[in-house]
């Protein structure tokens, strides 16, 4: 641990925090407030305002850390207060400032640290707002620096009260000498609420200077219209009479000279002069204050595309329906077709057609109810006082009719449809959790069921609900206990049946169930949070063991493993791959990514580079199912692809179907056309096999030449016989 340099200006900052009076002192409720907020906007488990002493640090508001105080050398604070921007580090345990501190060694095992330095006007760093957790972050964005600057300049506006009123508490005069110094405004009045004190920072805050302001009533801080109250209010301040309101806060509107408004904050205190009451304000403009804080406040309660609440404040008010015992029904909306908007016309487009159907949703149901942006294309409502499931229905279908009207957009007209799920209380929940998985169960049987309808929650959709959430704990368990297999379906060269490549399929062997297939879980465990690290487990594993089979002699050999849309979030995926391959010794010509619509139609520009560099490393990349969506041509020049694979549902019918045929046979030529290789999945004739050669595809998977089989099985099969031209009886 590298040590601390002696700040040059420290005598003067350490008598700036005397000035303060704050080392010593009980929290400031309204700094434990800021913090609180750190925590909340700010995503860390800890905050603390801290103060940094000659030889001590002391915490003086704090929130997720138990330390009170630390020695002035080992504390992050300290070399905070060194620099004039916030210090961020990542990783304590990785920096080499920090990697042997005690509090990154031992307890509060601090990994996480971000610290902004709390300067006075005058330039001196007298402590600091901190962030802290005992887990690395990956980063520390610009967004969050612009928030954690705005939360330490609220922090310095409390700090600067607290100095003006410890100093309000010494003699008179010195009260005045420091009063011509500050930057708040000061004015003192008589009994009779005649100024009797005006600073140099009143006369710049209201535009009267001193001899304009003396002995005029208190009248002249406020608008006209509001001196009948508000004067008199100060008036009996200065007279004793309203001794509620000393030490309090009161914000106001102010007045200036040529007649402009502006939001004001008076601290007010009274004291006794010559045996005559006189009463004092500290004055402020908290215009940048108030702005900051409606800032704060939507980035807490309002989506920020939208403007509409955000779920936080929906779960609230269905809180407050059940707390109140009122009935209310519950709307869960997804729109249909928004996702081909959004991948047709780009996100601004798609962003405007939010903010318009949000516009019409809270012009609708606004009066109703709350109606909030739940994530993505996803809304919800809550509308007490509804527990009729006629009319909650009712309502449903007259929100389809609203939004279902076209949208235009920059001269693009669009027509989205939305599918509405509906739960009420205290019928179907008497819980904000519970109320929302019955909205959100009957929204998934509404789309299943055709889209552009309301479905309204029923015993049944509860039992699938409780199906898939049993499948999720038991994805959790099976993550856990390492339950997950791999078996490897083999893939051949079609004239002569040599063994070319093997696709890695996952299963589950379940304690319970026995070996179960992607089909009675995967759409579950893609949705899930553990997607991706599932994902990276079959990478590796795939990697390892053709690796393995490679040694034993099945030269030359591909491994086909699928990815899923969760492993591009991060946006490290190429990385990931790399260090598989370098941790198995697989040359990366071998390795053959295959990726499916759902992630090549984002048009993220993300998910292009990612493909693009792992091209550019010599992994494969094969297009899975192409044809059965959405796909356009304009993928296959745009994406830097490698195979398409000709889905199962295509091959199957190629016998006995002209259609499926003839897509077969487009999908080649296509291959052919733009250099790429092709595969046909499920092949399971003979027949299949000759058109499919006739036809001019070269390599297959299927029944034909084998079922997904273990490893063990796999390798006892083929090694030393990589043909599989003569197919066993069990195979046809």
């Amino acid at each position: 641990m590298s040590s601390l340099a002696v700040q040059s200006d420290e005598e003067a900052r350490l008598q700036a925090l005397v000035e303060h009076d704050i080392l010593d002192a009980e929290s400031d409720p309204s700094i434990a407030h800021i913090v609180e907020l750190a925590t909340r906007l700010l995503g860390a488990p800890a905050a603390f305002v801290s103060f940094v002493g000659r030889n001590r640090q002391v915490l003086h508001a704090k929130i997720g850390i138990d330390l009170c105080g630390t020695d002035r050398e080992i504390s992050f604070c300290a070399r905070t207060i060194e620099q004039n921007d916030i210090l961020v580090v990542l990783d304590a345990s990785r920096d080499l400032r920090f990697h042997d501190n005690p509090l990154v060694t031992g307890p509060p095992f601090i990994r996480f640290y971000a610290g902004s330095p709390l300067r006075t006007r005058d330039g001196h760093a007298i402590g600091t707002l901190c962030l802290a957790g005992s887990k690395p972050r990956r980063a520390f964005t610009s967004q969050h620096r612009r928030i954690f600057a705005d939360l330490a300049r609220l922090v310095l506006d409390r700090l600067e009260l607290r100095r003006i009123e410890a100093a309000r508490r010494a003699t008179q005069s010195r009260f005045e000498h420091i009063a011509e110094t500050s930057s708040d405004a000061i004015v003192c009045a008589d009994e009779l609420g005649r100024v009797t004190f005006w600073s140099v920072a009143a006369e710049r805050l209201f535009g009267r200077t001193v001899a304009e302001a003396l002995g005029q009533p208190l009248a002249i801080l406020m608008p006209d219209r509001m001196r009948g109250g508000h004067e008199g209010d100060l008036r009996r301040i200065a007279t004793g009479a309203a001794a509620g309101l000393i030490g309090r806060t009161v914000e106001l509107i102010g007045r200036q000279k040529d007649g402009s408004e502006f939001p004001i904050e008076l601290s007010l205190s009274t004291w006794t002069e010559n045996g005559r009451a006189a009463f004092g304000a500290i004055v402020r403009d908290v215009t940048q204050r108030n702005m900051v804080e409606e800032r704060l406040f939507s980035l807490v309660h309002l989506d920020t595309l939208t403007e509409l609440p955000n779920r936080a404040v929906l779960r609230g008010r269905i809180e407050a329906a059940i707390l109140d015992d009122r009935p209310a029904a519950v709307l869960m909306l997804d729109l249909d077709g928004f996702k081909e908007v959004n991948d047709a016309h780009g996100h601004a487009v798609g962003d405007a057609v939010l903010r318009m159907a949000a516009n019409r949703l809270h012009s609708y149901l606004g009066t109703l109810g709350v109606v909030a942006r739940f994530g993505g294309d996803e809304f919800a409502a809550v509308l007490p006082d509804i527990g009729d499931p006629l009319v909650a229905i009712t309502h449903g279908q007259a929100v389809i009719d609203v939004l279902s009207e076209p949208y235009t957009v920059e001269g693009l007209v669009m027509r989205l449809g939305v599918s509405i799920g509906i739960a009420l209380s205290p019928a179907h929940g008497i819980s904000e959790d519970e109320l929302l998985a019955c909205a959100d169960a009957a929204l998934y049987r509404a789309k299943m069921d055709g889209r552009g309808r309301a479905c309204l929650f029923t015993p049944v959709l509860r039992e699938v609900a409780q199906r898939e959430r049993a499948c999720r704990d038991g994805l959790r368990n099976a993550i856990e206990r390492g339950e997950f297999v791999l078996h490897y379906q083999p893939q051949v060269d079609l004239h002569d049946g040599t063994l070319v490549g093997a696709e890695a399929l996952i299963r589950w062997q379940h304690p319970e169930l026995g070996l179960l297939s992607p089909d009675a879980f995967l759409e579950v465990l893609d949705n899930g949070p553990n997607a991706a690290q599932v994902g990276d487990w079959v990478l590796r594993t795939a990697c390892a063991q053709a690796q393995a089979w490679r040694d034993a002699g099945l030269q030359p050999f591909r491994i086909g493993v699928n990815l899923c849309a969760a492993q591009f979030h991060d946006g490290n995926l190429v990385e990931r791959v790399a260090a598989a391959l370098a941790a198995t010794g697989l040359p990366a010509h071998t390795l053959e990514l295959e990726i499916t619509e759902t992630i090549i139609v984002r048009h993220d520009p993300g998910v292009v580079a990612t493909l693009q560099a792992l091209r550019t490393m010599g992994v494969g990349i094969a297009f899975d199912d192409y044809g059965t969506g959405y796909a356009s041509l304009s993928l296959l020049k745009r994406f830097p692809l490698t195979r398409l694979k000709i889905d199962r549902g295509f091959v199957n019918g190629l016998c006995s179907d002209r259609r499926d045929a003839a897509i077969v046979r487009a999908v080649i030529d296509l291959s052919r056309s733009f250099g790429l290789q092709v595969i046909a999945e499920g092949v399971e004739t003979h027949e299949q096999r000759q058109r499919l050669i006739a036809k001019g595809c070269h390599e297959a998977q299927g029944y034909l030449f084998g079922r997904p089989m273990p490893a063990a099985e796999f390798i006892t099969r083929f090694i030393g016989a990589p043909s599989v031209s003569r197919l066993p009886s069990s195979a046809a």
